[in-house]
Protein backbone atom coordinates (compact mmCIF):
# COMPACT_ATOMS: atom_id res chain seq x y z
CA UNK A 1 0.00 0.00 0.00
CA UNK A 2 1.02 3.64 -0.40
CA UNK A 3 2.06 5.75 2.59
CA UNK A 4 3.58 9.17 3.20
CA UNK A 5 6.69 8.59 5.31
CA UNK A 6 8.71 10.77 7.65
CA UNK A 7 12.02 8.90 8.13
CA UNK A 8 13.84 11.75 9.90
CA UNK A 9 12.75 15.12 11.26
CA UNK A 10 12.10 17.27 8.25
CA UNK A 11 9.97 19.88 6.47
CA UNK A 12 6.80 18.99 4.52
CA UNK A 13 8.64 18.95 1.17
CA UNK A 14 10.99 16.24 2.50
CA UNK A 15 8.20 13.71 3.11
CA UNK A 16 8.27 10.68 0.79
CA UNK A 17 5.46 8.68 -0.86
CA UNK A 18 6.48 5.03 -0.52
CA UNK A 19 5.21 1.47 -0.62
CA UNK A 20 4.85 -0.27 2.75
CA UNK A 21 3.38 -3.66 3.71
CA UNK A 22 -0.38 -3.87 4.24
CA UNK A 23 -1.36 -4.01 7.93
CA UNK A 24 -2.81 -7.18 9.44
CA UNK A 25 -5.52 -7.14 12.10
CA UNK A 26 -4.14 -8.67 15.30
CA UNK A 27 -6.47 -9.91 18.08
CA UNK A 28 -8.69 -7.03 19.21
CA UNK A 29 -7.88 -4.94 16.13
CA UNK A 30 -9.55 -4.00 12.86
CA UNK A 31 -8.04 -2.79 9.60
CA UNK A 32 -9.57 0.36 8.10
CA UNK A 33 -9.32 1.10 4.38
CA UNK A 34 -8.87 4.85 4.70
CA UNK A 35 -11.11 7.08 2.57
CA UNK A 36 -10.21 10.38 4.27
CA UNK A 37 -7.41 11.41 6.65
CA UNK A 38 -7.54 14.77 8.44
CA UNK A 39 -4.47 16.92 9.03
CA UNK A 40 -3.88 19.22 12.00
CA UNK A 41 -1.36 21.93 12.80
CA UNK A 42 0.50 19.61 15.18
CA UNK A 43 1.33 17.28 12.24
CA UNK A 44 3.81 19.94 11.10
CA UNK A 45 5.38 20.07 14.56
CA UNK A 46 5.50 16.27 14.72
CA UNK A 47 7.47 15.83 11.49
CA UNK A 48 9.86 18.59 12.66
CA UNK A 49 10.44 16.93 16.05
CA UNK A 50 8.89 19.89 17.89
CA UNK A 51 5.79 18.11 19.24
CA UNK A 52 5.52 16.49 22.67
CA UNK A 53 4.71 13.13 21.04
CA UNK A 54 7.57 11.69 18.99
CA UNK A 55 6.64 8.50 17.10
CA UNK A 56 9.38 6.07 16.06
CA UNK A 57 10.64 6.45 12.47
CA UNK A 58 9.35 5.95 9.88
CA UNK A 59 5.86 7.28 10.54
CA UNK A 60 3.12 9.07 8.63
CA UNK A 61 1.41 12.31 9.67
CA UNK A 62 -2.40 12.58 10.07
CA UNK A 63 -4.00 11.62 13.38
CA UNK A 64 -7.63 10.97 12.41
CA UNK A 65 -9.13 8.77 9.73
CA UNK A 66 -12.48 7.73 8.28
CA UNK A 67 -13.09 4.76 6.05
CA UNK A 68 -14.43 1.23 5.75
CA UNK A 69 -13.57 -1.85 7.82
CA UNK A 70 -11.56 -4.21 5.61
CA UNK A 71 -10.84 -6.98 8.13
CA UNK A 72 -11.18 -7.74 11.85
CA UNK A 73 -8.95 -9.68 14.22
CA UNK A 74 -9.83 -12.41 16.68
CA UNK A 75 -12.22 -11.37 19.46
CA UNK A 76 -13.72 -8.40 17.61
CA UNK A 77 -17.51 -8.71 17.68
CA UNK A 78 -18.89 -5.16 17.40
CA UNK A 79 -17.36 -4.38 13.98
CA UNK A 80 -17.71 -6.19 10.67
CA UNK A 81 -16.26 -5.92 7.18
CA UNK A 82 -17.93 -3.05 5.31
CA UNK A 83 -18.79 -0.92 8.35
CA UNK A 84 -18.31 2.83 7.81
CA UNK A 85 -16.16 4.13 10.68
CA UNK A 86 -14.03 6.93 12.12
CA UNK A 87 -11.06 6.70 14.49
CA UNK A 88 -8.26 8.67 16.09
CA UNK A 89 -4.85 7.13 15.46
CA UNK A 90 -2.34 9.72 16.76
CA UNK A 91 -0.23 9.38 13.60
CA UNK A 92 0.06 7.12 10.51
CA UNK A 93 -3.22 8.29 8.95
CA UNK A 94 -1.57 9.45 5.71
CA UNK A 95 -1.64 6.00 4.14
CA UNK A 96 -4.11 3.69 2.44
CA UNK A 97 -4.83 1.37 5.38
CA UNK A 98 -4.30 1.22 9.13
CA UNK A 99 -4.81 -1.38 11.89
CA UNK A 100 -6.25 0.04 15.13
CA UNK A 101 -7.73 -1.29 18.38
CA UNK A 102 -11.40 -2.04 17.72
CA UNK A 103 -12.44 -0.23 20.91
CA UNK A 104 -11.03 3.03 19.50
CA UNK A 105 -13.19 2.85 16.36
CA UNK A 106 -16.67 4.42 16.14
CA UNK A 107 -19.27 3.65 13.48
CA UNK A 108 -20.72 6.51 11.43
CA UNK A 109 -24.16 6.70 9.78
CA UNK A 110 -24.60 6.47 6.01
CA UNK A 111 -25.59 10.15 5.72
CA UNK A 112 -22.24 11.37 7.10
CA UNK A 113 -19.56 11.63 4.39
CA UNK A 114 -16.01 10.46 5.08
CA UNK A 115 -14.38 13.90 4.67
CA UNK A 116 -16.54 15.56 7.34
CA UNK A 117 -16.34 12.50 9.60
CA UNK A 118 -12.53 12.51 9.53
CA UNK A 119 -12.47 16.11 10.71
CA UNK A 120 -14.63 15.59 13.78
CA UNK A 121 -12.40 13.83 16.24
CA UNK A 122 -9.56 16.11 17.28
CA UNK A 123 -10.84 19.65 16.76
CA UNK A 124 -14.37 19.02 18.02
CA UNK A 125 -13.13 16.53 20.62
CA UNK A 126 -10.69 19.15 21.91
CA UNK A 127 -13.26 21.96 21.85
CA UNK A 128 -15.96 19.86 23.53
CA UNK A 129 -13.56 18.70 26.25
CA UNK A 130 -12.32 22.27 26.73
CA UNK A 131 -15.76 23.84 27.02
CA UNK A 132 -17.66 21.03 28.74
CA UNK A 133 -15.03 19.54 31.04
CA UNK A 134 -12.57 22.40 31.67
CA UNK A 135 -14.37 25.75 31.27
CA UNK A 136 -17.22 25.32 33.82
CA UNK A 137 -19.56 27.22 31.44
CA UNK A 138 -22.80 28.85 32.49
CA UNK A 139 -25.48 29.69 29.88
CA UNK A 140 -25.27 33.30 28.80
CA UNK A 141 -21.56 33.69 29.60
CA UNK A 142 -19.24 35.26 27.05
CA UNK A 143 -16.76 33.05 25.17
CA UNK A 144 -13.92 34.74 23.26
CA UNK A 145 -12.34 32.44 20.65
CA UNK A 146 -8.90 33.34 19.26
CA UNK A 147 -8.01 32.00 15.82
CA UNK A 148 -11.74 31.60 15.32
CA UNK A 149 -11.62 30.51 11.66
CA UNK A 150 -9.07 27.74 12.20
CA UNK A 151 -10.14 24.17 12.85
CA UNK A 152 -10.30 24.17 16.65
CA UNK A 153 -11.46 27.78 16.81
CA UNK A 154 -14.34 27.13 14.44
CA UNK A 155 -15.35 24.07 16.47
CA UNK A 156 -15.35 26.21 19.64
CA UNK A 157 -17.60 28.80 17.97
CA UNK A 158 -20.13 26.15 16.96
CA UNK A 159 -20.09 24.25 20.24
CA UNK A 160 -20.15 27.47 22.28
CA UNK A 161 -23.35 28.52 20.55
CA UNK A 162 -24.86 25.05 21.12
CA UNK A 163 -24.05 25.41 24.84
CA UNK A 164 -25.84 28.76 25.08
CA UNK A 165 -22.71 30.94 25.28
CA UNK A 166 -22.33 34.36 23.66
CA UNK A 167 -19.47 33.79 21.22
CA UNK A 168 -16.96 36.50 20.23
CA UNK A 169 -14.87 35.38 17.25
CA UNK A 170 -11.35 36.88 17.15
CA UNK A 171 -9.27 36.51 13.98
CA UNK A 172 -6.82 38.33 11.71
CA UNK A 173 -9.04 39.14 8.72
CA UNK A 174 -12.59 40.24 7.97
CA UNK A 175 -13.02 37.22 5.67
CA UNK A 176 -12.19 34.84 8.53
CA UNK A 177 -14.56 36.70 10.87
CA UNK A 178 -17.45 36.49 8.41
CA UNK A 179 -16.79 32.77 8.15
CA UNK A 180 -16.81 32.39 11.96
CA UNK A 181 -20.01 34.43 12.15
CA UNK A 182 -21.67 31.96 9.79
CA UNK A 183 -20.66 29.18 12.22
CA UNK A 184 -21.99 30.39 15.56
CA UNK A 185 -20.19 33.62 16.46
CA UNK A 186 -22.42 36.50 17.57
CA UNK A 187 -19.73 39.21 17.72
CA UNK A 188 -16.40 39.61 15.94
CA UNK A 189 -13.03 41.28 16.55
CA UNK A 190 -10.29 41.73 13.94
CA UNK A 191 -7.06 41.77 15.96
CA UNK A 192 -5.00 42.90 12.98
CA UNK A 193 -7.00 46.18 13.04
CA UNK A 194 -7.92 46.62 16.71
CA UNK A 195 -6.07 46.00 19.97
CA UNK A 196 -7.30 42.66 21.30
CA UNK A 197 -7.44 43.68 24.96
CA UNK A 198 -9.34 46.92 24.31
CA UNK A 199 -11.58 45.27 21.72
CA UNK A 200 -12.70 42.52 24.09
CA UNK A 201 -13.39 45.08 26.81
CA UNK A 202 -15.43 47.14 24.33
CA UNK A 203 -17.49 44.16 23.17
CA UNK A 204 -18.25 43.07 26.73
CA UNK A 205 -19.18 46.52 28.10
CA UNK A 206 -15.95 46.67 30.11
CA UNK A 207 -16.56 43.36 31.92
CA UNK A 208 -14.25 41.17 29.86
CA UNK A 209 -14.83 37.67 28.48
CA UNK A 210 -15.83 34.96 30.97
CA UNK A 211 -14.05 32.24 28.97
CA UNK A 212 -11.09 32.69 26.60
CA UNK A 213 -10.34 29.84 24.20
CA UNK A 214 -6.76 30.25 22.94
CA UNK A 215 -5.26 27.87 20.34
CA UNK A 216 -2.96 30.65 19.05
CA UNK A 217 -0.59 31.68 21.85
CA UNK A 218 2.12 34.19 20.98
CA UNK A 219 1.52 37.84 21.84
CA UNK A 220 -2.26 37.49 21.67
CA UNK A 221 -2.42 35.30 24.78
CA UNK A 222 -1.33 37.94 27.30
CA UNK A 223 -3.48 40.62 25.66
CA UNK A 224 -6.52 38.35 25.95
CA UNK A 225 -5.73 37.46 29.56
CA UNK A 226 -5.50 41.16 30.43
CA UNK A 227 -9.09 41.57 29.21
CA UNK A 228 -10.58 38.56 31.04
CA UNK A 229 -13.56 38.97 33.37
CA UNK A 230 -13.31 38.57 37.15
CA UNK A 231 -13.18 34.81 37.90
CA UNK A 232 -12.79 34.15 34.17
CA UNK A 233 -11.27 30.96 32.76
CA UNK A 234 -8.40 31.13 30.26
CA UNK A 235 -8.15 27.88 28.28
CA UNK A 236 -4.68 27.02 26.97
CA UNK A 237 -5.35 24.99 23.81
CA UNK A 238 -2.16 25.35 21.75
CA UNK A 239 0.41 27.62 20.13
CA UNK A 240 -0.35 28.02 16.41
CA UNK A 241 1.54 31.34 16.41
CA UNK A 242 4.69 29.39 17.22
CA UNK A 243 5.73 31.15 20.43
CA UNK A 244 4.78 29.81 23.86
CA UNK A 245 3.78 32.89 25.90
CA UNK A 246 5.20 33.55 29.35
CA UNK A 247 2.23 34.88 31.30
CA UNK A 248 2.77 37.28 34.22
CA UNK A 249 1.18 35.39 37.10
CA UNK A 250 0.15 38.59 38.83
CA UNK A 251 -2.63 38.79 36.20
CA UNK A 252 -4.20 35.62 37.61
CA UNK A 253 -4.11 37.22 41.06
CA UNK A 254 -5.50 40.60 39.97
CA UNK A 255 -8.29 39.05 37.88
CA UNK A 256 -9.15 36.26 40.32
CA UNK A 257 -9.06 34.08 37.20
CA UNK A 258 -8.00 30.55 36.30
CA UNK A 259 -5.50 29.50 33.63
CA UNK A 260 -6.55 25.99 32.66
CA UNK A 261 -4.60 23.62 30.42
CA UNK A 262 -6.48 21.57 27.83
CA UNK A 263 -4.51 18.48 26.75
CA UNK A 264 -7.17 16.46 24.98
CA UNK A 265 -4.80 13.66 23.94
CA UNK A 266 -3.71 12.87 27.49
CA UNK A 267 -7.28 13.25 28.78
CA UNK A 268 -8.53 10.64 26.28
CA UNK A 269 -6.10 8.09 27.69
CA UNK A 270 -7.18 8.79 31.27
CA UNK A 271 -10.91 8.92 30.42
CA UNK A 272 -11.44 6.56 27.44
CA UNK A 273 -15.13 5.92 28.15
CA UNK A 274 -16.03 9.62 28.46
CA UNK A 275 -14.02 10.35 25.31
CA UNK A 276 -15.86 7.65 23.37
CA UNK A 277 -19.19 9.06 24.56
CA UNK A 278 -18.05 12.54 23.44
CA UNK A 279 -17.07 11.20 20.01
CA UNK A 280 -20.37 9.36 19.55
CA UNK A 281 -22.19 12.58 20.48
CA UNK A 282 -20.14 14.59 17.97
CA UNK A 283 -20.79 12.04 15.20
CA UNK A 284 -24.53 12.29 15.93
CA UNK A 285 -24.49 16.11 16.01
CA UNK A 286 -22.59 16.26 12.70
CA UNK A 287 -24.98 13.82 11.02
CA UNK A 288 -27.90 15.90 12.34
CA UNK A 289 -26.38 19.12 11.00
CA UNK A 290 -25.93 20.72 14.44
CA UNK A 291 -22.20 21.16 13.75
CA UNK A 292 -20.65 21.60 10.32
CA UNK A 293 -17.27 19.84 10.43
CA UNK A 294 -16.46 22.18 7.57
CA UNK A 295 -13.86 20.98 5.05
CA UNK A 296 -11.70 23.80 3.66
CA UNK A 297 -10.02 21.74 0.93
CA UNK A 298 -8.87 18.23 0.01
CA UNK A 299 -5.64 16.85 -1.46
CA UNK A 300 -4.55 13.48 -2.88
CA UNK A 301 -2.05 11.59 -0.73
CA UNK A 302 0.83 12.51 -3.06
CA UNK A 303 0.23 16.22 -2.28
CA UNK A 304 0.52 15.89 1.52
CA UNK A 305 3.34 18.48 1.57
CA UNK A 306 1.11 21.08 -0.13
CA UNK A 307 -1.69 20.27 2.31
CA UNK A 308 0.60 20.78 5.31
CA UNK A 309 1.85 24.10 3.90
CA UNK A 310 -1.74 25.36 3.77
CA UNK A 311 -1.94 24.70 7.51
CA UNK A 312 1.51 26.19 8.16
CA UNK A 313 0.46 29.38 6.37
CA UNK A 314 -2.74 29.55 8.44
CA UNK A 315 -4.71 29.66 5.19
CA UNK A 316 -7.31 27.03 6.09
CA UNK A 317 -10.79 27.88 7.33
CA UNK A 318 -11.93 24.51 8.59
CA UNK A 319 -10.28 21.14 7.94
CA UNK A 320 -7.66 20.03 5.42
CA UNK A 321 -8.29 16.46 4.26
CA UNK A 322 -6.15 13.87 2.44
CA UNK A 323 -7.62 11.27 0.08
CA UNK A 324 -5.39 8.15 0.15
Amino acid sequence: MKAILCSQYCQPDDLVLADVPDPVAEPGQAVIAIKAAALNFFDILMIQGKYQIKPPFPFSPAAEVAGVIESVGAGVTDLKVGDRVVASCGHNGAREKIALPANSIVKIPDNLDFDRAAGIIIIYGTALHALEDRASPKPGETLAVLGAAGGTGLAACELGKLMGLKVIACASSDEKLEFAKAHGAELTLNYSKEDLKEGLRRLTGGKGADIIFDPVGGTYAEAALRSIAWEGRFLVIGFAAGDIPKMPLNLALLKGCDIRGVFWGAWTRVNPEKNRANLEKLVRWTAEGKISSHVDRTFPLAQTAEALKVLAGRKAMGKVILHP
